[in-house]
């Protein structure tokens, strides 16, 4: 297929980011086109004008508005169908199954970096752009694209990026992760878009407030109470149902023991809820499942790296080692806390994403 390498297909989520992703992109001489992904599941349910709300009603109206003021062709898309079933399914199902899920991580892999591309290179675009904080250079050593850190390291983004493969790697455009975020606030505002002072989405686009309500409301069937217990199976009280507790979870346990008790583990089989100290949270070994490569093909031997295991952690040494069907072994240098699966871990050597996964079991 031959695609118009000057076309370039900006996902806009009507946030100052995606806006100045494709101003940026118009001054360097693209043909832009914005594209917004109609991902709410239902007109009836609140999908109006949330403060800093993502892919809303509300967002659409803003990033048509950017998009009238940069003079660019403006579409809103369907992709309600595979959100529902890549992102909100699999969401319940996690929870459900007593693992944490991370929702921005499928959308990025199964939305927005599968579907929208599609979209993209449909309409003859070559590249679809992000207003997403991290860098993509190619590497003529290794001849394969690279996905770095951003330059703003207290913005970097790379953490949920790392199911991107070489294929997709060579039609993204990811500009923003060359400047800091005060700096494209002020570009923002030097251009005149009408959302550079628009706050930040941090809420999960499709959940109001409470991921418990709405886990209530959408899995209420699938969801059981049990007992929560200490480490010596000894039961302390009763928990309404696995969905609703995470690793590390101190708050709303509901019992007394004149101590401070964390989640440390979550027994699907028992459907229980154990307890412990917070001594109990450490971990040093976990496997981790579902693993993509980026910096090369397959982990033949074993690696040191720095890994990250939540998006807000810092990264921490370890030694990663190949297992059977392609999972990974992973060792800390020291024990970590709240280690948590369903979560990803990323792999770093500097500022160079190798790779991650998706934590499947602690190592006791």
């Amino acid at each position: 297929m031959s695609l118009n390498k000057n076309r370039v297909v900006v996902a806009m989520s009507g946030g100052v980011d995606s806006s100045t992703c494709a101003y940026l992109l118009k001054k360097q001489g693209y043909e832009v086109i914005g594209i917004t992904m109609q991902i709410w599941q239902d007109p009836s349910e609140d999908y109006t004008y949330r403060e800093g709300g993502c892919c809303s009603i509300g967002a659409v109206y803003d990033a048509r508005k950017v998009a009238e003021k940069l003079g660019i062709p403006y579409y809103v898309l369907n992709f309600k169908e595979e959100f529902n079933q890549k992102v909100i399914e699999y969401f319940i199902e996690e929870y459900v199954r007593g693992r944490t899920p991370n929702p921005c991580i499928a959308c990025n892999r199964y939305i927005k970096f599968e579907a929208l591309l599609h979209k993209a290179m449909e309409i003859d675009a070559y590249y679809l752009a992000t207003g997403h904080y991290t860098r993509i250079e190619y590497d003529v050593v290794s001849g394969r694209y690279l996905l770095k850190k951003a330059v703003d390291k207290s913005k970097d983004q790379s953490y949920a990026l790392y199911n991107l493969t070489q294929d997709q790697l060579e039609h993204l455009l990811m500009p923003l992760g060359y400047f800091t975020k005060s700096q494209i606030r002020d570009i923002a505002k030097e251009a005149g878009l009408p959302v550079a002072e628009k706050p930040d989405s941090q809420e999960i686009c499709f959940v109001n407030d409470d991921y418990k309500e709405f886990l209530k409301e959408k899995a209420s069937g699938r969801i059981k109470p049990g007992p929560i217990v200490d480490k010596n199976g000894r039961i302390l009280g009763q928990h309404k149902g696995i969905a609703f507790y995470t690793i590390g979870q101190r708050r709303g346990l509901g019992i007394s023991a004149g101590k401070p008790l964390y989640v440390v583990d979550i027994d699907r089989k028992r459907n229980a809820v154990v307890v412990g100290e917070e001594k109990d949270l450490l971990t040093q070994e976990f496997t981790a499942d579902q693993v993509n490569w980026i910096a090369f093909d397959a982990l033949t031997e074993k690696k040191r790296v720095l890994a990250k295991i939540r998006y807000n952690f810092d990264e921490k040494p370890a030694e990663i080692m190949p297992l059977n069907s392609g999972m990974v072994k992973v060792v800390f240098d020291e024990p970590q806390k709240s280690v948590t699966p369903g979560q990803s871990v990323v792999f770093y050597d500097g500022d160079v994403v190798l790779g991650g996964g998706i934590i499947s079991e602690r190592i006791r």
